[in-house]
């Protein structure tokens, strides 16, 4: 199953509380929580390039499946990571604490992240 195409943020639940936890400013936090975030993903292979558009910020990670690589949070940090598939549809990574599950299911993506006992969901359809 391929990841490459467009995805336009349907819903997340646990935004707020979520990038609190972070550390992200009030501000960020307020500005971002309703901008429809548009994701890209390039997937050759067990080589994948996935940028998120939020408003004006972009994040832009690449990576190759079970290789160690250096990846951007959300918070601008950069930190490394090991991206690993699960079956052919979700990836996995752990960011510092930070445990990001992507999965793709037809035209939707379901991505969650959990920080401790506290998990922020988001979920984008193909465009």
């Amino acid at each position: 199953m391929s990841f490459t195409g467009k995805y336009e943020l349907q819903s997340q639940e646990n935004f707020e509380p979520f990038m609190k936890a972070l550390g992200l400013p009030d501000e960020q936090i307020q500005k971002g929580k309703d901008i429809k975030s548009i994701s890209e993903i390039v997937q050759d292979g067990k080589k994948f390039k996935v940028t998120v558009t939020t408003g004006t910020k972009v994040l832009h990670n690449e990576f190759t499946i079970g290789e160690e690589c250096e990846m951007e949070m959300l918070t601008g940090e950069k930190v490394k990571a090991i991206v690993q598939m699960e079956g052919n549809n979700k990836l996995v990574a752990n960011l510092k604490g930070l445990k990001s599950v992507t999965e793709l299911n037809g035209d939707t993506i379901t991505n969650t992240l959990t920080l401790g006992d506290l998990t922020y969901k988001r979920i984008s359809k193909r465009i």
